[in-house]
């Protein structure tokens, strides 16, 4: 077959509605609904992600190529003779790192000789996203007897809209779009926002095109037959601030260099398109992905699904995660929430941390450099609090929406101190802790502030505007707490898991607070802990039904609903054992578990729907906390049947958790169902899988004393054999082999520097 150089062959003759709410709050129109499936395929490279169909083009629906929150490419379309292409396959790499799609051609017409019929050409697009840039490689492949004229379009278009916007949210007016225009055969589109911000985007090719317009490109190939050629594009962006005197504006830098990685930068001496351009991109988004896997331990199992699934898990929060100046930090998914947001990154850090502990690092760095100083009501902004949301884009930036940083959330700020704890114990490392000392003291004056305007004590939420978020824990869409009688509550309100999170940062504060000798707050930490325990325990407490209600409202008035709420307080270890172990019977019983997880409320209650966002749903990342609960309260069987039902969901998801899907119960050959909006990949549902394997296998390190702890380990049926290796134990590591022996699993280590200790 002739391969020929470069591009020697290229003759250049020229809905329904779900929810009100977005869990950010945002209203959606029951009109715009945007459907986020496993049909889209995603890359992301910092701030920059592209999502398109199985073609590789982008319709401008709910996909395009993003950059910081704003569609700066709403149509890119591949097409011969004005027709697309049959689709043979369209996929994303193992690793993550490039789009692949395989086509080809329907019938063409003639074009000064005699026809191509159907199914000849094989086109192969190759695409890969590096810092803020495109690159994409097209090669058609002839496989005919006789040669073909081939005419090729590429069409496209930006109508550089906000995130918010291709939610469905309405604005009064916009920015400015320039006229398209080409320079030196290339395309320039440009977009002058209301934040004074600048959108550059520049697409070129190669080689030239036969014909070049504002909105595509047209080549006439001449495709001898067993040839193929290769025509190359680039999409490069530029975000540029006008006017960094804006009062609120941050703009003391170019928008995309807020990721620090080096791919934030265009190489200059790159190519900027063409198939070197390609190569180079290809390489550097490897590279990346290698240092990421590196950084983490290895897991290998008897069972191959199961490792795809592993392996699919670590490749899509590698996906997510970015590198920012205080270091790694998963944004929370695509394509809604590809930005920081605090209690995803904190709940997918402990998730991970018994993997990869440099992860929780970079968050903890993060979260405590965007600490709220000042009390802002538009941004339910105090002192002390850490951060919910940030977004970078035009609305935001504008003060049209609250979230360019935003702090609504009741439970990250005690998730926070949390983390910190767990990462010092996880590793050892106290200088981070000496580190962001005082922005823990900070955020735990802001909880102990709250505690005590409470009348019970207790850590409540009530929004500070009508912006903002009126649910503020994790289950935020606004029908997500509400009485048995299905009354919405009166605030503040106090939500039970968020309780359990308010007493671990106190514990942790106590520890820390002895270790520095500080003995007298010590004993005021432990004991605001004690009485938060105590108070759930009273309050909370459902004795008909052997359950924790999901929140106490402005009134004292305890929510009487079951929700999983309560396996929070499981994981957190609140509970007395005796009601612990009550609450592990309900979460295994048909009111909760589905046959594919725990549902987010049980079948019993008002307001149930298995298609609701937080009403019945089932969560990932919420049955891995639930499964971490039911192992530390005797259930550990339990959650080992969890981690299996996740599994085997996981399967007919293509390897890939959602967000979130319906709460339906399982039936004999039946497949879970999907939830329309989830995303897809989402950071805390690629790390629960790491989770609860962490709680089946009884895993507990301790980088200080330089062990091991494994306890009670149990594996899933079909896993015979479960290694993990790597596992890196302050300045050494270790491997452990976990096997099915029997009735029991047994766990074996190498020799080395790392103690081991199986307790049966």
């Amino acid at each position: 077959m002739q391969q020929p150089e470069a591009l020697g062959g290229v003759s250049l003759s020229g809905g329904v509605d779900h929810r009100e709410a977005e869990p950010d709050g945002v209203f959606i129109p029951t009109e715009n609904l945007n459907v986020a499936s496993a049909a889209q395929h995603v890359l992301k490279s910092g701030d920059t992600f592209i999502v398109n169909d199985p073609l590789g083009d982008i319709t401008g629906h709910d996909d395009g190529l993003f950059v910081n929150d704003t569609r700066v490419l709403s149509q890119l379309r591949l097409t011969f003779g004005g027709r697309a292409p049959s689709l043979l396959s369209g996929s994303v790499s193992s690793d993550n790192t490039s789009f692949t799609a395989h086509l080809t051609n329907r019938p063409l017409p003639p074009l000064g000789g005699d026809s191509t019929p159907e199914g000849v050409i094989h086109v192969e697009r190759v695409r890969v996203l590096s810092g803020t840039v495109l690159n994409e490689a097209i090669e058609l492949t002839n496989y005919g007897t006789s040669d073909a004229v081939v005419p090729l379009s590429i069409s496209f278009s930006s109508d550089f809209r906000d995130m918010f916007e291709v939610r469905g949210l309405k604005r009064d007016k916009q920015g400015r779009i320039e006229p398209a225009r080409i320079e030196n055969r290339e395309v320039l589109l440009s977009y002058l926002g209301l934040d004074d911000v600048t959108r550059n985007v520049q697409i070129a090719f190669s080689p030239e095109p036969d014909k070049l317009f504002a909105d595509r490109a047209d080549y006439t190939v001449k495709l001898p037959a067993q040839a193929c050629v290769s025509i190359y594009l680039s999409v490069s962006v530029q975000v540029v601030a006008n006017n960094a005197n804006r009062p609120g504006a941050d703009v003391s830098q170019p928008m995309h260099a807020l990721s620090e990685g080096h791919l934030s930068q265009i190489d200059a001496e790159r190519p900027r398109v063409g198939r070197a351009a390609v190569r180079a991109a290809l390489v550097d988004a490897h590279l990346v992905m290698r240092e990421r896997r590196r950084a983490t331990a290895r897991v290998r199992s008897s069972n191959p699904l199961f490792n795809a699934w592993i392996d699919r898990s670590l490749a899509d929060l590698g996906l997510l995660t970015t590198d920012l100046a205080t270091g790694p930090y998963p944004y929370a998914g695509i394509p809604w929430f590809s930005t920081p947001f605090g209690r995803d990154a904190v709940i997918t850090s402990l998730q991970t941390l018994w993997m990869q502990p440099e992860l929780a690092a970079g968050v903890l760095r993060f979260l405590a450099e965007h600490q709220a100083r000042e009390n802002s009501p538009f941004r339910d902004a105090a002192p002390g609090k850490i951060m919910h949301e940030m977004r970078k884009g035009e609305m935001a930036a504008a003060g049209e929406v609250p979230f360019a940083l935003y702090y609504g959330g009741v439970d990250t700020t005690p998730l926070f101190v949390v983390l910190a704890g767990a990462y010092a114990d996880r590793t050892g490392d106290f200088a981070l802790i000496d580190e962001l000392w005082p922005a823990l003291e900070r955020a735990t004056q802001w909880v102990a502030g709250v505690c005590d305007k409470n009348r019970y004590g207790l850590l409540d939420y009530q929004r500070e505007s009508d912006g903002g978020l009126a649910n503020q824990g994790w289950k935020d869409s606004h029908d997500s707490v509400f009485h048995a009688d299905g009354r919405f509550p009166d605030g503040p309100i106090a939500l039970v898991e968020v309780q359990a999170y308010a007493s671990a940062a106190f514990d942790t504060m106590a520890r820390f607070a002895k270790l520095r000798g500080l003995s007298e707050q010590s004993a005021q930490y432990s004991e605001r802990a004690k009485k938060i325990r105590q108070c759930v325990e009273e309050k909370y407490w459902m004795e008909e039904s052997g359950f924790y209600g999901i929140a106490l409202d402005g009134h004292g008035e305890l929510c009487r609903v079951m929700a999983s709420n309560a396996g929070h307080l499981l994981a957190f270890g609140l509970p007395s054992r005796e009601r612990g172990e009550a609450v592990v019977r309900a979460l295994d019983s048909t009111l909760f578990h589905t046959g594919w997880g725990v549902r987010t409320l049980a079948a019993s209650q008002a307001r149930f729907n298995p298609m609701a966002y937080h009403n019945g749903s089932v969560w990932p990342h919420d049955n891995a906390l639930c499964a971490r609960g039911l192992s530390h309260y005797g259930g550990k069987a339990s959650a080992v049947r969890l981690l299996q039902a996740l599994f085997q969901a996981a399967v007919n998801f293509d390897m890939r958790l959602p967000e979130l899907f319906c709460g339906f119960p399982r039936r004999r050959g039946e497949p879970p169902t999907a939830y329309p909006v989830a995303c897809l990949p989402q950071a805390w549902a690629a790390g629960s899988p790491f989770m609860m394997l962490e709680s089946c296998l009884g895993i507990t390190i301790d980088a200080e004393r330089r062990e091991v702890v494994i306890e009670q380990p149990m594996l899933p049926e079909g896993i015979d054999w479960l290694e993990i290796s790597d596992l890196r134990v302050g300045d050494s590591s270790v491997s452990i082999t976990f096997r099915r022996i029997g009735e029991k699993v047994v766990a074996s280590a190498e020799q080395g520097d790392v103690r081991v200790i199986a307790l049966l």
